[in-house]
């Protein structure tokens, strides 16, 4: 009862920081119709940014400058870079984002070096929350959900309950109209994407300190996010959270499993040997699978539901 009060609380914390950078992808893609290849470098400018500055300021001003920073620099890659090579079509700018996560790693390099920094649980964050049958758990894996749903509820509130976000709405489907009525809808573009670097930058100061803060948290990360958007459905924001939640706790149990096909085989009475025909894949444990699991999801979901979860467009 422990293990799975624990790994299902780890799971969905880890899906609801994935969330926070799967968000900012969904609504990138579903107004402009671009599949970010950078958006997971920005989630790393901002940890990289929020260690910068809680160096100097403390662990809250960064939770609010790192984002904005992060979000400023999206800006600046839509108007001077991406506006420029959106004419040219969907290569371009797959080309463009792709070369531009290249440069944005190698100047991390360059100003922090090739190393892990110490980017740290402020102390105030750093204990139990509670305990689950004498087993504590961590406060700042409660304070990471929070933020999570908090930002949830924020775009929602948003997208729904103010103009803006029913200009941003109307521009996802009837831009000319949109700018008929005299609304910029280039600015509009500009600041959705700038908005959506600035969720995954906030997921950067969040996610930075609680795994590591490294130039290579982008690779990581970055691959697992594109899965996300395509299980959830391109460009469904709904579709985005369930899946995220689904994943995170896809691998958050099967990390900490060490099941085989070849325990289950010898419960139905079958014993592997190494005569067996594909031994060794029958012998693979759970936990060394489960870095493939969601990509084996992703598969199988496109094969089913091409449209994803809840997709409410073709890719």
């Amino acid at each position: 009862m422990e293990f799975f009060l624990v790994q299902t609380l780890n799971g969905i914390s880890y899906g609801l920081l994935l969330f926070m950078l799967s968000s900012g992808l969904t609504l990138v893609f579903s107004l402009m119709g671009v599949l970010n290849f950078a958006h997971a470098s920005f989630y790393m400018l901002g940890a990289y940014f929020a260690y910068q500055v809680s160096t100097k300021i403390g662990f809250w001003p960064a939770l609010v400058v790192a984002p904005i920073l992060v979000g400023a620099i999206g800006m600046l890659v839509e108007r001077w870079g991406l506006r420029q090579v959106h004419r040219h079509g969907h290569v371009a700018e797959l080309l463009f984002t792709f070369g531009l996560a290249y440069l944005l790693e190698e100047a991390v390099h360059l100003i922090w070096g090739r190393s892990a920094v110490e980017y740290r649980v402020p102390a105030e964050l750093d204990g139990p929350l509670f305990h689950i049958l004498g087993s504590p758990y961590p406060m700042y894996r409660g304070f990471m959900m929070l933020v999570s749903v908090a930002m949830l509820v924020s775009i929602w509130l948003v997208l729904t309950r103010t103009r803006i976000g029913l200009v941003i709405q109307a521009a996802l489907t009837h831009p000319h109209t949109v700018e008929a009525l005299g609304h910029n809808v280039p600015r509009v573009f500009m600041l959705v994407f700038g908005g959506g670097a600035a969720l995954a930058g906030l997921a950067g100061v969040i996610g930075g300190n609680a795994f590591v803060t490294e130039p290579g948290m982008a690779a990581s990360v970055g691959p697992i996010i594109f899965v996300i958007v395509v299980v959830g459905g391109m460009g469904s924001l709904a579709g985005a959270f369930v899946a995220s939640l689904l994943i995170g706790c896809l691998q958050t149990y099967s990390v900490a499993l060490d099941w085989t096909f070849a325990g289950l085989f010898a419960k139905l009475g079958f014993v592997v040997s190494a005569d067996t025909p594909l031994a060794t894949l029958w012998t693979i444990k759970l936990s060394q699978a489960a870095p493939m699991l969601p990509y084996l999801l992703m598969v199988l979901l496109l094969i089913f539901r091409p449209k994803g979860l809840m997709g409410t467009r073709e890719g």
